[in-house]
């Protein structure tokens, strides 16, 4: 039997406790990460730099700053990634993105408060900025989904305690999340305000090919959304179906990729993080799409796209204009 390569070892994770060790372990690991041997201006982008020292002892200085030749600019490994301005050590940074990209059903800022040895609220302010790193830049073009699509929603939220007509629970008190997974590909989920066959067609057409074969179940949101695309296959779970054999060498009729996408997001929302307020679970998607997509890479691999993901976003407390007023 042929060994998965997400079990194969990774000198990455060899090199990463020792990068969770010291301060000066951990810079020289993310600076060889984000610039091998050739530490970059951000500003510039001019590779004519050099590391300041301390005048004293002949070391580098605390702040483990470089200064760029061109246009002057001080900076060090930390300006431009998601860590910038962080009084937390690398270090421990190093630590929370290993257990982050590691953990298959997510890692608890209380857990990981505990691990590092950090406040709670400077936790979860660490995992907040690891998962904004998780999630795909808007400003980057993604390439659309090809081939066999498969479109799903589900609710997260507590036990809602009003009744639609006594036959279950009202969906009125979740919130409603929705994916687009390309059959042995990736997927791509996102949280709405609510899912109708309007924001669900948009959302199809944004991410997939109109010579996609889309795939979905019989709610009633699914009619009509489909008409854009080369084929609309549906299974009726109303009735226990739930693989259908295609027709005339057409693919299997299911939606379980997607479904099995949302089983590990209720996983761990269930069982690692047990409550999730509207406001961030958007972040929480972000995190268990991330891990779905990097499914196949091992540990270490996993790790260094996380790390890759880093540059270029920053997350504060209060957007810059809640700050200017």
């Amino acid at each position: 039997m042929a060994r998965k390569p997400q079990l194969d070892q990774s000198e990455i994770v060899e090199a990463l406790p020792v990068a969770c060790a010291s301060e000066a372990a951990a810079v020289a690991f993310f600076e060889e990460q984000r610039w091998g041997k050739s530490p970059t201006c951000p500003e510039c982008e001019s590779a004519d730099v050099y590391q300041m020292k301390d005048r004293k002892t002949g070391e580098r200085n605390k702040d483990y700053r470089w200064r760029c030749r061109h246009c002057g600019r001080l900076y060090s490994v930390r300006t431009g990634m998601i860590f910038e301005e962080s009084l937390i050590p690398l270090h421990k940074w190093a630590r929370a993105c290993w257990e982050s990209a590691c953990a298959k059903n997510g890692c608890s800022a209380l857990e990981m408060s505990r691990r590092l040895q950090v406040s709670y609220k400077s936790a979860l302010f660490m995992m907040h900025r690891i998962r904004h790193a998780m999630a795909d830049s808007p400003n980057t073009p993604r390439p659309k989904f090809t081939g066999v699509i498969e479109a799903d929603e589900t609710y997260v939220g507590g036990k809602p305690r009003t009744m639609v007509r006594g036959r279950g629970k009202s969906k009125a008190e979740k919130t409603p999340v929705f994916a687009v997974l390309q059959r042995g590909g990736q997927v791509r989920a996102k949280v709405m305000p609510s899912v109708t066959a309007e924001n669900v067609r948009q959302a199809l057409l944004e991410n997939a090919e109109p010579s996609c074969t889309l795939m979905t179940d019989e709610s009633n949101i699914y009619k009509k959304v489909g008409r854009p695309f080369a084929a609309h296959e549906r299974v009726k779970h109303r009735d226990y179906e739930y693989v259908r054999p295609g027709k005339r060498g057409k693919p299997t009729v299911t939606t379980n990729s997607a479904e099995g996408f949302f089983s590990r997001v209720k996983r761990g929302l269930n069982g690692t993080y047990h409550a999730v307020s509207p406001e961030h679970l958007h972040r929480y998607i972000d995190h268990f799409a991330f891990l779905y997509n990097t499914r196949e890479l091992n540990d270490g691999e996993r790790t260094l796209a996380l790390i890759g993901q880093a540059e270029g976003k920053r997350l504060m407390y209060k957007s810059p204009e809640r700050l200017a007023g």
